[in-house]
């Protein structure tokens, strides 16, 4: 196996073991990874129209979110409401329970940080961060990322 192969292979496997460990601490919550970081997105900016959302997702980057706002927003946790220069723009933003569920999730991706901190140890990462953000760069999930770091979305 080459190098680079194995790296493919290793970087998707720490991403489904992430992924697992994630789906399972939110399942007493009701939501999914995907669900979560729509809530978390709307938790730290202030009210995003649906493409906003979309710019700044990296679990399902490259495609609507629609149909994880729709599920949020049905389960009373998201709020649509239009703007008055434009009626067809719609903005969402957290409900109270909404809110109040942002701050479980946040407990549950802090306990997953940890986690993973631990099992990093002492060991420098920041080599392998800046390699991954250069490789990651090109593509939709990792420009979201870097999205998300500058703060812009509209």
């Amino acid at each position: 196996m080459k190098a680079v192969e194995e790296l493919r292979y290793l970087v998707l496997a720490l991403q489904r073991e992430g992924n697992r460990l994630l789906a399972a601490s939110l399942r007493p919550l009701g939501l999914t990874p995907a669900q979560a970081e729509v809530v978390g997105i709307l938790a730290t900016r202030p009210p995003l129209s649906l493409n906003g959302i979309g710019e700044l997702l990296v679990c399902e980057s490259g495609t609507s979110p629609s149909r994880i706002v729709d599920r949020l927003v049905s389960a009373g946790l998201v709020r649509r409401e239009g703007t008055p220069a434009d009626r067809r723009q719609v903005l969402l933003s957290l409900t109270d329970q909404g809110r109040a569920l942002a701050e479980r999730v946040a407990e549950v991706e802090d306990g997953l940080h940890q986690a993973l901190e631990n099992l990093i140890g002492d060991r420098p990462i920041d080599g392998t961060v800046e390699l991954l953000r250069e490789l990651a760069s090109g593509f939709p999930a990792g420009q979201a990322i870097q999205r998300r770091k500058g703060g812009a979305a509209n």
